[in-house]
């Protein structure tokens, strides 16, 4: 397990080349198995902005290696990795350390749940842009170097972009459009998690007590006001399997207790409106698909 100070993490190593030759082998194919982002597509520029990546984890060994080797072998020169694993059972910490002379910063230990994950992660980091992805998601190829060049040529402080879910069951594949993002819908909840990426000077620590809405809640505090810039492209994919929180239905019940949270008079307070806006939403929505504007 790394054990660095506090912010003096070391990013990623990268070379010249790129990291496919170098990670562990694998039996799989495609992307991000036998395939990785050109290296040389990073040549035009020295400096890129660091991003920094927090991974939280707990008992996906089936899908973690998968979202490792999206991150790495997006072969960005200036990537801080950092996994947060609940101290899982199911043979996650093996995989961790197996790509741990790639990772920043690890641990497995028992936390206080995702929101308390995410939140060590980011403690600990140094970077320009911050994103998490869980360990049952991946990135596209060249996600990286598309969102930074957004950040960079745009000087925005929030960049998003389209999303997939994979049905493992199925092997269906559907597109996630997001729409653009404005401070009169930011009570609708149309972003993709995965596909978002922010500066650090915008960062604000994840709400805890919540289960399930843990982003939808952060976007509420981070965006109001905020420049944006939407990527018209997939950036990540959402794995659908039976224990994933967005699609299981035995946990009904904890969204609808983040919801009640989050319009509670301690939490942003009840919406009067929240009829029109949504109305208004489902308006935009049929306009944009319509004339193919999403």
């Amino acid at each position: 397990m790394n054990n660095p100070e506090q912010n003096k993490l070391y990013p990623v190593n990268t070379v010249e080349i790129g990291l496919l030759s170098l990670l562990p082998p694998t039996s799989k194919f495609g992307w991000p198995w036998t395939i990785q982002t050109n290296p040389e597509i990073y040549s035009a520029k020295k400096n890129w902005p660091k991003i920094t990546i927090v991974t939280p984890s707990y008992n996906q060994a089936n899908f973690l290696e998968q979202t490792i080797r999206s991150v790495l072998l997006q072969n960005y020169p200036n990537v801080e990795f950092i996994i947060i694993d609940g101290g899982s059972t199911d043979g996650s910490a093996e995989i961790i350390k197996k790509y741990s002379p790639w990772i920043s910063y690890w641990q497995s230990e028992k936390d206080g749940g995702q929101g308390n994950a995410i939140n060590q992660g980011f403690s600990l980091s140094s970077g320009d842009i911050h994103a998490w992805i869980n360990s049952d998601d991946y990135y596209t190829q060249d996600a990286f170097f598309k969102v930074a060049n957004a950040f960079i040529k745009r000087r925005v402080d929030f960049v998003y972009g389209f999303a997939q879910t994979f049905n493992t069951s199925t092997n269906k594949v559907e597109t996630v459009k997001v729409m653009p993002h404005s401070d009169y819908f930011i009570k609708m909840p149309n972003l993709a998690q995965p596909s978002c990426f922010w500066t650090s000077k915008i960062h604000q620590p994840i709400w805890e007590e919540l289960h399930c809405a843990l982003d939808y809640e952060l976007w509420l505090r981070l965006l109001k006001g905020q420049k944006r810039k939407r990527i018209r492209e997939v950036l990540s994919v959402a794995n659908v399997h039976d224990d994933a929180k967005t699609h299981d239905p035995k946990i009904k019940d904890r969204w609808h207790q983040d919801h009640l949270k989050i319009w509670s008079e301690d939490g942003h307070g009840p919406v009067p409106e929240w009829k029109r806006v949504a109305l208004l939403d489902r308006i935009r929505k049929k306009i944009y698909r319509t004339f193919n504007w999403i």
